[in-house]
């Protein structure tokens, strides 16, 4: 889980304050003295813990705070407040050119992730009505280029490579050429990288920059080296000069330290972050809502679009329509058991509910093997067992149960979830809180 510890102990932290019906000077330097502790050891610059424990304190121990009738709640709001500012304050978006194509340069160090992250990257140009091109110039590393052709086809982007024999200059340009030719408005040049930052790397760099003149320069970092992502990401500025940041792997970061250290060491913004392994797993950096998840307020806004993006809007009207008639059956239940699975591991999509601490999520346990075995089940009955599973009796679970590689228990718990959910949602119908009406989105039910 993104950010546990850090969050698990900032949220103890002010459950204290707001246990408090009022608070001294005292009470909130104790605390910021706690939140600086969980900063650093969630791998925080030192000089930026140093400076955010100083705004947030500066502006705890005002009037404001100690004299409100809500303190703590007035604490928390502050923290919330610096952390989304430490971060960035808003959402930044690369800067496309009034006369296409948009160059990107990916650069970064070997390891890091660019390669993929250029398909991703390309993937979520494509939703917002962009034509990329990605173009391979890491002509060091072997199978790079055909690793990049790969992603290139499985997302349906065209790639542009001319071998290892080629500089890596003469490549780029061709690139764009190409791109310019075949109307791609978007280049994304993929980049060698290497174990460290050397001479040789940095130069190359320089000299693709200098002949191609990018938009953006885009960094990609590993989220979970942590200060050594932001050393790296301040030396590439300092050297070649950054747009913005992209951190991959921050599914995986339970620390925190590149994400809140990252803007304030480079002054350059977090564009994009890297959830999950799926090509598909790239997202737009908010700010604002890194802040409130760390702080277990939720993401409601990030909930609703992954929903909004996995959800089909008609067959959620189809299913309110199917609920007000009591006709919901095992394929409609499969059916929104396998969009849901779209959204991601859910586990993320539960640390996006407001309220659902970390500490809540340890003791909970997400077995989504489990959701496996119910699909394996519902695949393994006849279309009329789906449609009408009052008909499936003894024999009938058995073969269902064998088909699908499971038990007879599994089935009959599976049956027994199925018409619970079934009744919940006739009684949610019949209050009015089903599906709202108009097919605007919202969650299903299990």
């Amino acid at each position: 889980m993104i950010f546990e510890g850090l969050s698990e102990k900032l949220q103890g932290t002010f459950k204290k304050l707001k246990g408090k019906g009022k608070l001294s000077e005292k009470d909130v330097k104790s605390a910021m003295r706690e939140v600086k502790l969980a900063l650093l050891e969630a791998d925080v610059s030192y000089k930026v813990v140093k400076d955010f424990i100083k705004k947030v304190t500066e502006r705890a121990v005002g009037h404001e705070v100690l004299e409100s009738l809500t303190p703590g709640q007035q604490v928390i709001k502050i923290v919330n407040e610096e952390l989304t500012n430490l971060m960035g304050n808003t959402q930044s978006k690369i800067m496309f050119s009034s006369k296409p194509p948009t160059i990107i340069l990916l650069v970064g160090l070997q390891g890091a992730g660019k390669t993929t992250t250029g398909g991703k990257l390309g993937a979520q140009l494509k939703k917002l009505g962009k034509r990329p091109l990605l173009v391979a110039c890491d002509v060091y590393r072997p199978a790079a280029i055909k690793q990049l052709h790969v992603v290139g086809e499985k997302l349906d982007i065209p790639v542009f490579s001319m071998g290892d024999k080629v500089s890596p200059v003469n490549i780029a340009k061709a690139g764009i050429e190409h791109g310019k030719k075949y109307g791609n408005d978007v280049v994304i040049i993929d980049t060698a990288g290497r174990l460290h930052i050397d001479e040789r790397l940095m130069d190359e760099l320089k000299d693709i920059k200098s002949e191609v003149r990018p938009h953006e320069i885009m960094l990609v970092v590993d989220a979970m080296t942590g200060q050594d992502a932001v050393n790296v990401a301040d030396t590439f500025n300092s050297e070649l000069g950054i747009d913005g940041i992209i951190l991959t792997k921050l599914d995986g970061d339970t620390r925190g330290g590149a994400a809140l250290s990252v803007r304030a060491v480079t002054g350059k913004p977090i564009k994009y972050i890297g959830m999950g392994e799926k090509l598909t797993d790239l997202e737009p950096f908010y700010p604002d809502r890194l802040a409130s998840r760390i702080l277990g307020m939720g993401d409601v806004l990030s909930l609703i679009e992954k929903a909004q993006a996995s959800f089909d809007e008609n067959k959620l009207k189809k299913l309110e329509k199917k609920i007000k008639t009591q006709d919901f059956n095992l394929e409609d239940f499969l059916d929104q058991l396998q969009q849901m699975k779209n959204m991601g591991p859910l586990n993320q999509i539960l640390e996006m509910m407001p309220g659902v601490s970390n500490k809540h999520l340890k003791n909970l346990n997400v077995d989504e093997k489990e959701l496996v075995h119910i699909e394996a089940i519902i695949q393994s009955m006849t279309p009329e067992e789906r449609k009408n599973p009052s008909i499936i009796k003894g024999s009938r679970r058995k073969r269902i149960a064998k088909g699908s590689g499971t038990s007879v228990q599994a089935v009959n718990k599976l049956l027994k979830q199925f018409e619970q959910t079934k009744k919940m949602m006739k009684q949610l119908s019949g209050m009015g809180k089903g599906l709202k009406k108009g097919g605007k989105f919202k969650l299903p039910f299990f």
